[in-house]
């Protein structure tokens, strides 16, 4: 008895495990319901009478010593694990860079969360859609310019289906199978037919938003626009409005914003006038909400939208469009930080 227990004490000092299947083993072997001190315990009821105290002082020490090296085995392989004991001989000696957001992803889920603070929910819609959410519902007249195929992508062999050039035609399908109030962005990716440049795109993003209810007014609309102006640009920035024409708003402004590289100082940039043009807005025109089913008499709106693009150049002086879609890995590596 003496001897086995002095044998086992000395191969639990050289207890050696690579991993945890091999550790496991030594336990099961050794502290298992059958191992070897299990049976050391079960002859413990022929030891001597005299012996019995000092024989089972050992095994108890026997026991706790095997335990105690198990628990530092189990120790050491997880540290070893956590500080990546474990090395992938395969992987390339290159450090593994991580990817970043692209920048009209960053300035899209920007704008979202604007307004989401201001109560306005996510909407989306099909990129190919029919002409009558795209221009007729929004009050676009027969010969309007913007139907030419100059402007819009047609399907071909069929004149009433369009790749969408607004995401206007999102705020459509929610007013039709939606009574206000209303309050909804639509941000999506939009497509005219153009010549590609440093300056345009034939596919490009749009951020729109739409608010109907009783009771809403030009004066709602520009507070909203002096708010998401200065969130994105800063709590310097100001903001003007000029009379325009969208089919779809009446009356119809488009917004300018103090250049926020000279501080509406004048520079190239803005073409020394101190401002710059950011996007479109204006009251929803009644017929749009009749189109749609809304009783203009009870309910009024205003819509607004924006290109991500355009906003996306102000905020990081990006002056070529073309390079939001090359995928360049030098020009995507610049917004890592953000």
């Amino acid at each position: 008895m003496f001897d086995r227990i002095k044998t086992l004490r000395q191969e639990a000092a050289d207890m050696k495990a690579a991993n945890a299947e091999e550790l496991e083993a030594l336990r099961i072997k050794y502290l298992g319901k059958k191992g070897e001190i299990a049976a050391l315990m079960n002859d413990f009821r022929n030891v001597a009478a005299e012996q019995k105290r000092e024989v089972g002082q050992l095994l108890n020490e026997l026991k706790d010593t095997v335990q105690s090296r198990i628990n530092g085995l189990r120790q050491s392989l997880e540290e070893g694990q956590s500080s990546g004991g474990d090395i992938d001989l395969t992987r390339t000696a290159y450090p593994v860079r991580l990817g970043t957001r692209h920048p009209i992803s960053v300035v899209r889920k920007e704008i979202c969360d604007i307004f989401a603070r201001l109560g306005f929910s996510i909407a989306e819609g099909p990129e190919i859609e029919d002409d009558w959410h795209v221009f007729s519902s929004l009050n676009f007249a027969e010969d309007h310019p913007a139907r030419d195929m100059q402007d819009t992508f047609f399907i071909q062999h069929s004149p009433d289906i369009v790749l969408r050039t607004h995401t206007s035609s999102v705020q459509t399908r929610v007013m039709e199978r939606q009574q206000p109030p209303v309050r909804i962005i639509c941000p999506g990716r939009v497509y005219r037919n153009e010549a590609v440049s440093y300056r345009a795109h034939c596919f490009f993003h749009q951020v729109e938003a739409l608010y109907i209810d009783k009771d809403v007014s030009f004066a709602d609309l520009k507070q909203v626009l002096l708010f998401v102006a200065k969130e994105l640009f800063g709590q310097e920035t100001k903001i003007r409005l000029r009379p325009s024409y969208f089919p779809f708003t009446e009356p119809s402004a488009e917004m300018d914003i103090s250049c926020n590289l000279c501080g509406g100082k004048g520079c190239p940039f803005c073409k020394h006038t101190g401002w710059v043009e950011i996007l479109g807005c204006g009251m929803v025109d009644p017929n749009v909400l009749e189109n749609c089913g809304i009783d203009s008499k009870v309910y009024s709106g205003y819509a607004l939208g924006m290109g991500i693009e355009r906003i996306t150049n102000l905020k990081y002086q990006v002056k070529d469009l073309r390079m939001f879609s090359e995928n360049d890995i030098r020009f995507l590596r610049q917004f890592e930080s953000i």
